[in-house]
């Protein structure tokens, strides 16, 4: 009977340890489930420990294991998420369970003088529920602190190449603090001559080893959360630059045109004189032949892309005027309303790295193929679609290099979202982009 009562007891705790576990696995993953999941989930875990051979290592590595997979295949995380998660999950349960079991025998000999029963079944209750809240404040803490610098980094995905970084640390001291829990209590028994002998244990130091286990853990998330603010400050920095560099090359070419149009505009009442003379000289085929010239010059200084976006018609008349320098065919049926609530130097980085990767596509085409850019776009409610279609080699596999990166960026900038598509000898990257609501419609809507 008494064995009976004690496996019913472990399990209980094995399962409102999963359960409690599981329960901030999921809001580290900032994801809901109803609550019949959690206990189903639950129950096949504890039936699957209950019944697998093995000891306390199996144990956490089955908790751990199912707690990946759901991540995986239920909450749909990628891979190298839920594996960190899960294993900082276990491992944080495991630290505070080893923290309340040292205190628990540093002070359980100063009982003795009280009955053993009654003792063994208040520490254990207590310590049952000592460990439960040490547990809830770390987890607290780790998804405070740390959950959404790991998980929603505002850099995009860029964060999770990096989850090695603190996932092998995390796993030293998971393996290191379970050998040790398994030498140190594992093997607090021994034969000596036939006779079981207690081995000493200093509990101060297993304390003291669970202690610094716990603030390592911790030190590790926050280095993790430095570097990754490291690379998302120096992603920004270079998109900085890049606005600089971009937007002191529309002003020279801002300064060129109006040079131009001043010049022509100085010159237009001579223009307008020559022409008068010719016609009333009757030189009707040298008039027309002027005029010609007149509108060549004027359509020159005109833009290739009427956007109705000024910022952006600099821009691509600019990377327009490259492409038909180098023999590419090039178009622009882009429309944008002014001001559309986006910021023009974000627009413009998506322009340009686009158009640049684009010339770069066609440049890289043999003689004898077409090469063409095409730029469309349009506004249609709140979103803003963009589409850049070029010809390719279309051998090999594509590799999104910093230009798709920053265009990446600046549409999650928006809450939207890029994506690429081939077809044949084509590239086309779409981008959608969400205008910003103003704040009397938003609170009109609330």
């Amino acid at each position: 009977m008494t064995n009976e009562m004690e496996i019913l007891c472990q399990c209980v705790m094995t399962s409102i340890q999963v359960f409690f576990g599981f329960h901030f696995f999921v809001r580290f993953l900032q994801k809901k489930i109803k609550l019949c999941f959690s206990l189903l989930f639950g129950g096949v875990v504890v039936g699957v420990i209950y019944f697998a051979p093995g000891g306390t290592i199996v144990e956490l590595g089955i908790f751990a294991l199912s707690l990946a997979a759901a991540g995986i295949f239920v909450f749909h995380t990628d891979w190298k998420t839920a594996v960190l998660y899960a294993v900082l999950t276990v491992e944080i349960m495991q630290l505070s369970y080893g923290i309340v079991n040292s205190l628990s025998s540093i002070l359980y000999p100063y009982l003795f003088v009280f009955e053993q029963n009654t003792v063994g079944l208040v520490f254990m209750l207590a310590g049952e529920a000592a460990s439960l809240l040490l547990t809830g404040l770390c987890y607290r803490m780790a998804r405070r602190y740390f959950s959404d610098e790991m998980y929603s980094f505002r850099c995009g995905t860029m964060g999770k190449q990096y989850l090695l970084l603190a996932f092998i640390p995390i796993l030293m001291i998971f393996i290191m603090d379970e050998y040790i829990n398994s030498f140190v209590y594992g093997m607090a028994v021994a034969n000596v001559d036939g006779a079981e002998t207690e081995l000493y244990t200093n509990h101060y130091q297993m304390l003291a080893i669970q202690l610094l286990g716990m603030s390592s853990l911790f030190c590790i998330l926050f280095a993790y959360k430095k570097l990754l603010q490291g690379f998302c400050l120096s992603t920004e920095l270079s998109l900085l630059e890049q606005k600089e560099r971009s937007l002191n090359r529309y002003v020279e070419e801002a300064k060129a045109r109006y040079d131009e149009t001043k010049s022509f505009r100085h010159d237009i009442r001579n223009h307008i004189a020559v022409v008068k003379r010719l016609l009333r000289d009757g030189k009707l085929e040298q008039a027309i032949s002027y005029i010609e010239d007149l509108d060549e010059t004027a359509e020159k200084m005109s833009f290739p892309c009427r956007s109705n976006n000024p910022v952006v018609d600099i821009l691509v008349g600019n990377k327009l005027g490259i492409a038909k320098g180098m023999g590419i065919r090039a178009d622009c049926t882009l429309l944008l309303p002014y001001p559309c609530g986006l910021r023009d130097m974000d627009i413009c980085i998506i322009l340009s790295n686009a158009l640049d990767n684009a010339i770069c596509a066609c440049k890289n085409l043999g003689s004898g193929k077409e090469k063409y850019i095409h730029i469309s776009g349009c506004m249609q409610g709140d979103f803003l679609m963009m589409e850049i279609e070029n010809s390719f080699c279309g051998k090999g596999a594509l590799k999104k290099g910093t230009g798709l990166s920053n265009i990446k960026t600046v549409a999650e900038k928006y809450g939207g979202a890029m994506n690429i598509e081939t077809r044949g000898n084509t590239f086309i990257l779409h981008v959608l982009l969400i205008i910003p609501r103003r704040a009397n419609s938003l609170t009109e809507e609330l």
